[in-house]
This record gives structure tokens, C-alpha cells and sequence, in this order.
């Protein structure tokens, strides 16, 4: 028979947002170093089977879902190549797609030139989100410094529970009663959207940056605290100024944009917890985008502030998930269920630093390096942003068109125009 795990309740969900983005989460890390292939095969085997729902096929058969364990083999998994063009090579294999039905649910790359490795990444978020891709990308790069260095097995890998309710087990009985009957949902429906062209069949997917250097970073994180504000406070005043005059929204409408939020902030420990989703949102709004960009950024931090004077932040809506998911076949739970959510249009994750010391493989910290979410599908767009040695990296992935990168990339060149704007005052 079989070997079956869990569906948990954000597998379900990330599933259900199939008809939004293809759930798909891309890590690049560059290094001025040559991978130990083999070394790297090792690790990834030991992992795979520590976490097995990494090697795993989605099953619905619309009554019920769950995880059937497969048999795999690591070449799969690992694809190595010598391309003469690395960053198209990266790009061709960040934009791929895993099916949910598929054997495994990560693949990874190594690309060798001129004594250097670029180590790719793409995962299925069903399986774990940003937060615990980071530690799993960690724990991978220590994991494979040990087993070269010092022979030690490379076996140093969480496991345990994926279940979303672990994210009560850092409150007291009375506040995981209090909070397992929020059936709330708080986020309102609002219909500001990117402007992007309609959907179409030959759509592409593709994955556009813009870095913000170390000396800018570090002015806007020092601007940030002049105005009480946070990084990502700076961030979302930005995107909604830069939107308001991409999108050229009536400077008086209020527009919302739906920012991620990790739910690990609820727990207590999460060393007995297994690679999972713990990943909600916020509606972060401006009633208005104010006389100038300082302006809009009191209305961003008011908005921030008081979803973090909720000691339940992120967790309304989850009962009513689970009851939704719990009552009726799988098939019927999904449209009863996109009856009552609403998919932002726009939205953003902030899934911060990568440390470079923690990524080194074998002493050899990565030169450069970014993770993103999603490709969504029009009219959705997911802002991503990480740093690395203080360089923040925004990103965008969008199934679209030459004109829609065109304003995508507009739209970054609106971004930076606005931090500089928050840095000069």
C-alpha cells in the first residue's frame, strides 16, 4: 500500500490558488566556487527523505486530498549543466512549472562557468513557504559544509508537525480558545489593480529585478527611523505611491495592498515543526494617497501599526477555513470557499535577509543571491523583496507579455524614483 501523508489545511489553500499563480518559489545563489556535485546529491537525498513530502504527488480525487509518497531518483531532482549564457540558462529554469500531481515537489540546479557555480532553487509552495525555504536553504548549505569538512552525516534537518495549528502553541489556553474562534475574516475586497494587459494564451512567465544598492539600503532604513517607520513601512509607502501614478488611480481613492505576514511570530519553538506553510496577510490601506509620498507613508505606518496591536494578527478566517475544508467533499469546500475569499490583486512579501554566512558552502559565502515568490497570473501581481550583504533585490513574477515587462520595469524605475524621494525628504 501507499505511503500517504497529510493534506494540511495550506497545502489545500495553496492549491486553491491555482487559478492564481503558479505557486512556484525561486531561489538564486551565486558562488565563486565549484560545487561538490556529489556532496550536493547527498544532502539532497537525505533530505528528501527526511521530508518526504518533497518527494510527494498531490492527490484529489474531489472528494478528499492528500500527499502520496513516490519513488524517485536525485537526477530528478538535480540537473547540472555548463550553459554558455548562465543568466539565460537561470532564468529559463527559475520560470518552470511543478505540477501538484507531479513525483517530486522541488528541482534544483547547479550551473558551472569559469570556476563559478549559480545554484538554483524552485519549489512548490504547497509543500513550505519563504520562511522555512530559508531555513531549508540553510540548513542545506551546513548540512553539505559538515558532510565535506568533516565527514558528518547530512541528516541535520527539522521534522515533525505540518499542521497549521502549531501556530498556537506559543499562547495560553484561554488565547488558543479565543483564537480558534476567529472565524472573521478582515480583509475587505478592493478593486485597484496593476496595469497590465489582459490575459492571453501566449503569456509567458518572467521574473523581473531591480536591486537597491548598500549605500541607498542603509539611507532608507535610517530615513525609516526618522519618520518611526520600519523597512517595509518605506517599501509599501513606495509601491502605493508608485502605483497611484503607474496606475494613474484618482489620487483620492483608498487602495489596499496585501502584505504577508510570517505566523511563526505566534509560536513558541519551531525546532519540532517540519518544512510547512505558516504564511497569512495583512491589508495594509491608505485612505488616500495624501499631498506627497511623506504623507502617504503616515497613512502606510497607522495602517501597519495597528495590525501589530493585534495580538492575533494573521490568524482571522483559519477556523473558518478549517470548518470549510472539514464539512464537505474537497470539490464543494473550494467553491464555497471562493465564494467567501477574496484574492488581493495586490500584494506584497517582504521575505528578508539572506545571510550570506549561512549560506556558505565549504567556507565559501555566495557573492549574490534572491529569492521571489509566484509567478502570478494577470491581473495579480506579488511584490517580493530580499537582501543580501545589504543590497535589497525587488522582484516581480508575471505570466505576461513584452509590453507588461515593459511596465513592470516602469514601474520599478517609479520605485526607485520614490525611495530616493523618502531618503532626500
Amino acid at each position: 500500500m501507499e505511503r500517504r501523508l497529510n493534506a494540511e489545511l495550506w497545502d489545500k489553500m495553496h492549491y486553491l490558488f491555482r487559478d492564481f499563480n503558479d505557486r512556484m518559489v525561486h531561489v538564486e545563489l551565486k558562488y565563486d566556487y565549484e560545487i561538490d556535485i556529489e556532496a550536493l546529491k547527498t544532502v539532497l537525498i537525505c533530505f528528501f527523505e527526511k521530508a518526504p513530502v518533497l518527494h510527494s504527488c498531490f492527490v484529489d480525487n474531489h472528494i478528499s486530498t492528500h500527499w502520496e509518497v513516490k519513488p524517485y531518483h536525485i537526477d530528478d531532482v538535480l540537473t547540472v549543466s555548463y550553459p554558455e549564457d548562465v543568466d539565460e540558462a537561470v532564468n529559463d529554469f527559475l520560470t518552470q512549472y511543478i505540477p501538484p500531481d507531479a513525483d517530486i515537489q522541488m528541482r534544483v540546479a547547479v550551473f558551472f562557468k569559469d570556476g563559478k557555480s549559480t545554484l538554483c532553487i524552485v519549489e512548490n509552495h504547497m509543500c513550505m513557504d519563504g520562511g522555512d525555504l530559508k531555513y531549508f536553504i540553510k540548513a542545506l548549505c551546513r548540512n553539505y559544509s559538515d558532510y565535506v569538512e568533516k565527514k558528518i552525516s547530512p541528516v541535520d534537518l527539522r521534522t515533525g508537525s505540518r499542521s497549521y495549528e502549531e501556530v498556537y502553541s506559543g499562547f495560553s489556553k484561554t488565547e488558543a480558545r479565543m483564537a480558534k474562534n476567529l472565524y472573521k475574516n478582515v480583509n475587505s475586497k478592493d478593486d485597484h489593480a496593476f496595469p497590465l494587459t489582459p490575459d492571453n494564451i501566449r503569456d509567458k512567465s518572467f521574473i523581473a529585478r531591480r536591486k537597491i544598492d548598500s549605500e541607498r539600503f542603509a539611507k532608507l532604513r535610517a530615513a525609516g527611523k526618522k519618520h518611526s517607520a520600519t523597512v517595509n513601512d518605506m517599501l509599501v509607502a513606495a509601491y502605493f505611491y508608485s502605483l497611484y501614478e503607474l496606475a494613474d488611480f484618482n489620487v483620492y481613492d483608498s487602495v489596499s495592498i496585501s502584505c504577508a505576514i510570517d505566523l511563526r511570530r505566534h509560536m513558541d519553538d519551531v525546532s519540532d515543526t517540519g518544512i510547512t506553510n505558516h504564511t497569512a496577510w495583512m491589508q495594509c490601506r491608505v485612505p488616500e494617497r495624501g499631498k506627497d509620498i511623506f504623507e502617504t507613508l503616515k497613512y502606510t505606518v497607522r495602517s501597519s501599526n495597528k495590525f501589530k496591536k493585534d495580538k492575533f494578527m494573521g490568524l482571522y478566517g483559519l477556523p473558518l477555513l478549517k470548518l470549510g475544508y472539514n464539512i464537505l467533499p474537497h470539490t464543494a469546500s473550494e467553491e464555497i470557499i471562493k465564494i467567501g475569499y477574496s484574492n488581493p490583486l495586490i500584494a506584497m512579501s517582504n521575505i528578508g535577509i539572506l545571510e550570506a554566512d549561512k549560506l556558505a558552502l565549504a567556507g565559501n559565502e555566495p557573492t549574490d543571491g534572491f529569492m521571489s515568490g509566484a509567478v502570478k497570473y494577470k491581473p495579480y501581481v506579488l511584490l517580493s523583496a530580499t537582501s543580501f550583504k545589504n543590497v535589497l533585490t525587488l522582484s516581480m513574477c508575471v505570466r505576461g507579455n513584452e509590453e507588461d515587462e515593459k511596465t513592470v520595469e516602469k514601474f520599478f524605475d517609479l520605485m526607485e524614483k520614490n525611495i530616493d524621494t523618502l531618503i532626500n525628504g
